[in-house]
This record gives C-alpha cells, sequence and structure tokens, in this order.
C-alpha cells in the first residue's frame, strides 16, 4: 500500500512544519522544440522514487528522516512567463520558511525561476549546470522564457560553470566565459576536470540538472538525447566532491520524458535525486535539531551563507 508522500514516507517525515528539505514538482513543457512529454516527468519520478529503496549503501544513511515535504505541483502554463513566475515565488517562499529548497520538473525552463530565486536569497552564487545543451539563448521563439534560454540570466546575474555541455548554437559562443564551461569532449581526456569545474565554483552552488547530461545508453528518455554523454559513477563522483567542498543551497533536476516501455531514466532520476541529499545531508546531525539551518548546514563555519532580506 502507497500514500501521497515522497517515496511512500510516513507521515511523521512528510509534514512540512518539521521536514528539512522541500520538493516542488513543475510538471511543465510548454516550450520544448522536439519530443513532448517533459510535463510527465515528476510524476513518473515520484512512482519510481516509490518503489526505492530508502537506505543509502554509500553515506550509511537514511535522509528521510530528515523530512522530505512534497509540495503542491506548480501547474502554471498559461504562458513561459507565468510559469517561470510561480516557480520564482514558490522557491523563494520555501527558502524564507528555512528549507533544502529542490525542485523537478518539467522542461528546463523552469529553472529560470528557481536560479532567480535562489540569487535573490543567497550572496555570492554559483550555478552548476550539467547539461548537454548550453542554454545560453537570450530569447527563442518569441520568450526568454524558452527551455533554450535556460541559463542566459545566470550567465549575467551568477558565476555560471557548465559542465557537459556538447551541443550549442553559434550564437551561444562566447556568452559565458569559456574558462567556465567544461566541454565533454575536453573532460574525456582530462583527468582533473572534476577538480577544476569544483575550484571554479564559489562558496554558495545551485545546481540545476538536465538529465541528457547523462549518456542515453544510461538515460535516453530525455526530449534531447546527445550521445558522448556522462556516465553514473564519474557523476556521483563529481557530485560528491561539490557537496563536500561548497555549500549547495539547492538544486533542481528537470527533462525527463518518460517512455512506458523503458522505465530505467525514471529509476536513476529518482537514485539521482535521493542520493544527492545523501550527500547534503550525510553531515547535518538529526538529534537536536529543529531542522534545518541554511546558516549553519555548511560544514565550514564562520560564513554567512543566506542574505538578509525581507524582499
Amino acid at each position: 500500500m502507497t500514500n501521497s508522500n515522497y517515496a511512500g514516507i510516513p507521515d511523521e517525515y512528510a509534514g512540512l512544519e518539521n521536514a528539512s528539505i522541500v520538493l516542488i514538482p513543475v510538471p511543465y513543457d510548454g516550450t520544448s522544440t522536439w519530443q513532448k512529454g517533459a510535463d510527465r516527468g515528476p510524476s513518473a519520478f515520484l512512482d519510481a522514487s516509490r518503489n526505492m529503496e530508502l537506505y543509502d549503501i554509500e553515506t550509511d544513511s537514511e535522509i528521510y528522516h530528515h523530512g522530505i515535504h512534497l509540495a503542491a505541483s506548480i501547474s502554471e502554463n498559461s504562458s513561459p512567463e507565468a510559469m517561470v513566475k510561480a516557480v520564482h515565488a514558490a522557491t523563494k517562499k520555501f527558502i524564507k520558511k528555512n528549507k533544502f529548497v529542490t525542485l523537478f520538473g518539467g522542461e528546463h525552463s523552469i529553472s529560470i525561476g528557481s536560479i532567480r530565486a535562489f540569487s535573490e536569497m543567497y550572496e555570492n552564487l554559483s550555478v552548476l549546470q550539467i547539461d548537454a545543451h548550453a542554454d545560453l539563448r537570450k530569447e527563442y521563439e518569441g520568450s526568454t522564457c524558452n527551455h533554450a534560454c535556460a541559463v542566459y540570466e545566470a550567465s549575467q546575474n551568477a558565476n555560471l560553470i557548465q559542465v557537459g555541455i556538447r551541443s550549442m548554437d553559434s550564437i551561444e559562443v562566447g556568452v559565458n566565459d569559456e574558462e567556465k564551461v567544461f566541454y565533454a569532449h575536453d573532460m574525456i581526456t582530462d583527468d582533473y576536470w572534476l577538480e577544476k569545474a569544483t575550484e571554479a565554483l564559489t562558496e554558495n552552488v545551485f545546481i540545476t540538472i538536465d538529465l541528457d547530461a547523462f549518456d542515453p545508453s544510461i538515460c535516453p528518455s530525455t526530449g534531447t538525447p546527445e550521445p558522448g554523454g556522462l556516465l553514473w559513477y564519474e557523476t556521483l563522483e563529481f557530485l560528491k566532491m561539490v557537496f563536500e567542498e561548497k555549500n549547495v543551497v539547492g538544486f533542481d533536476i528537470v527533462e525527463l520524458c518518460p517512455n512506458p516501455a523503458e522505465k530505467s531514466s525514471d529509476f536513476l532520476a529518482a537514485k539521482l535525486y535521493y542520493k544527492m541529499l545523501s550527500y547534503k545531508f550525510k553531515h547535518i546531525a538529526l538529534e537536536g535539531e529543529s531542522g534545518y539551518d541554511a546558516d549553519k548546514a555548511f560544514v565550514k563555519v564562520g560564513l554567512k551563507k543566506m542574505k538578509n532580506t525581507a524582499n
């Protein structure tokens, strides 16, 4: 028997008041230009999560004990701009409640709203984009909130580090500092790309992962699969390094385009989400904590993480 909580966890770990983590589903697919279906991504992800073991072997942890609240889905789809506004508002609302905010899309345009909210709330923010596509167009098909523009705003307002890139338009070349772009064809021969990418990040990091960053051999169910992508364990090694060395303040995962005949991509997304939470919370004590504290959750002390803002 299942319930409506994330991964079927008991109610005592799913309520907003006591949960350290909030998960916002955003089933939006309004601007994708090839395979449609990313709006079904959150549902497929949640279904896979309910069939996943909740003990993580690597970190020897059951992170759901920190509490994971499944927020109401953001259903706004009247326009890309309206969707971004709704995502921004919901994300910022939960950050202000001192929650570790995560999102699952949906196409990559949802990240415009989430990144905007984190940029407003955290000082000296880096955005780590793990993706096959550059997504650096200023405008596409009449909108600045198209999936092809997912990180253009971040390139202008934050320290954008791009990893796994292997597809872009000529107009995107030079939009982001080339030293901050880790192309897939270079990564394959660079034994130190993990260290270089991590060192390029500032202390506060928001991670956005487009699942087409992964090679189609392990994650084929995305809107625009690209050959030559990342594999599972090298990705986890990189993420583990980032979580250990930096203050990851939140993340989103996007572009799962579920295929009823191929469930492995759904399960990869589910495992990836839970693994990232395990890396974040494995060093954060449960006893004596009233909940997640954005200013105390980082292992390096003495740094104020969140902006003092009432906006």
